[in-house]
């Protein structure tokens, strides 16, 4: 407490004077005048504010069927999920960076990175990231340190998430990359440090990878490697972890995900566990790479991502063990099933699907955007995105009925 100054009297009477205030007591007169700006109601008790808000909530319209995308997707979402996750033992405010966090939370972070790697094809997986924006920027700067700093410029698709495409610029401008937006790869990318392609793309297309001759880093959805082969010609895969069964929550927290070939492991940031054996023999878990460094080295520091989202990743671990293999897939099939039956019908009535290739996003051709998803929200269905005044993102997921499906075709 020693470095803590209290203000003194002469300090906290030239405050006062900078706001037209004799004494404190001149300032906390002002609140009941400000309070009765307001036009606040009488005080209610506990049990009539419940009621009141009740009565209040009753008004919105709550049943919207959802065919939003966009990178955050409505899932069904098992109970177990969240009654495990929300236990003691693993809600906790705090960030598990030291070595000797407990066991059952290092386990689980653990399986974690398993199972990413094993949905992505690569080497390893760290302990998650805070987003998939943030996770695309990582990896370009992992790419760029893989590259010793010689090249200084990057390739990004122009089919990447928007939001993505923003964070990216943001990393790349504080570290002196400069970013290059392509439509088509180009023949000779050796000049570039790295190579950021999202697959399926933002706007739901699936394409074909081609390594290029620098490092290659893959956004991919992990719901779509469920059922599509994994982008095993990456050396970095990077994406989100929100259709894992993790909550829509109004845009996040969520989480990223970022796995590589293991020879670019020491190069990876954030959280790494491991497993080995205890003096006794038995099994045992440990952080064994952490760039904590940041603090001491700053900006020259491998990363300066100083947490992960453990609490989300271990929902992810749940739901996917839960589902297992097989269930998983059968959620991503029906999804898809659900997405081209939707775009089948609308082309059906005359509604043009541009996207060729997809998994269970897709973008259709409209007259007017605003119109469109405007009629549609009027029989409670939220359309889509906009993604421009022709045309708009559509998704279907596992939580669209076939009545969904024709309650959305009937509305336009």
């Amino acid at each position: 407490m020693k470095n803590f100054i209290a203000h003194t009297d002469e300090t906290r009477q030239e405050m006062l004077n900078a706001i037209s205030c004799a004494t404190v007591e001149d300032l906390f007169k002002q609140i009941p005048v400000k309070f009765k700006e307001f036009n606040m109601a009488n005080p209610l008790s506990e049990m009539e504010a419940q009621k009141k808000v009740k009565a209040l909530a009753k008004k919105d319209k709550v049943e919207y069927s959802s065919f939003l995308g966009g990178g955050v997707y409505n899932k069904f979402i098992p109970a177990c999920v969240n009654y495990v996750a929300e236990r003691f033992e693993f809600l906790t405010a705090y960030t598990p960076y030291q070595p000797e966090i407990s066991q059952g939370t290092l386990q689980v972070i653990y399986e974690y990175q398993t199972m990413i790697s094993r949905l992505t094809g690569m080497d390893i997986a760290n302990a998650s990231m805070y987003d998939a924006g943030s996770a695309c920027a990582e990896a370009v700067l992992m790419a760029h340190r893989i590259a010793k700093g010689k090249k200084n410029k990057a390739l990004v698709s122009n089919s990447l998430n928007p939001e993505y495409k923003e964070v990216v610029k943001t990393y790349a401008w504080a570290q002196g990359i400069e970013v290059e937006w392509f439509d088509e790869i180009p023949e000779t990318t050796a000049d570039y440090c790295c190579v950021l392609v999202q697959n399926p793309d933002y706007f739901g297309e699936i394409r074909e990878i081609v390594k290029p001759d620098t490092t290659l880093i893959v956004c991919a959805n992990l719901s779509a490697l469920a059922i599509i082969k994994p982008p095993v010609e990456a050396d970095i895969v990077v994406g989100d972890i929100q259709p894992l069964g993790i909550a829509q929550s109004f845009g996040g927290p969520h989480a990223g995900y970022m796995a590589c070939k293991e020879a670019y492991m020491r190069q990876m940031p954030g959280r790494l566990v491991g497993r080995t054996l205890d003096a006794d023999g038995e099994q045992a878990f440990t952080l064994t790479i952490q760039t904590r460094e940041q603090h001491i080295k700053r900006e020259k520091a491998t990363s300066n991502i100083c947490s992960n989202q453990s609490l989300i990743a271990l929902s992810a671990t749940l739901y996917l063990s839960l589902l297992g293999e097989k269930g998983f897939k059968e959620t991503s099939i029906l999804s898809a099933n659900m997405a081209h039956a939707l775009s089948r019908m609308l082309n059906g009535k005359g509604i043009k699907t541009i996207t060729k290739n997809f998994f269970n996003e897709f973008v259709i051709e409209v007259a007017d955007a605003d119109e469109f998803l405007a009629k549609l929200k009027q029989e409670n269905i939220l359309g889509g995105i906009k993604v421009d005044r022709n045309r708009v993102l559509v998704c279907a997921t596992e939580m669209n009925t076939e009545e969904d499906i024709l309650d959305y075709v009937e509305a336009v």
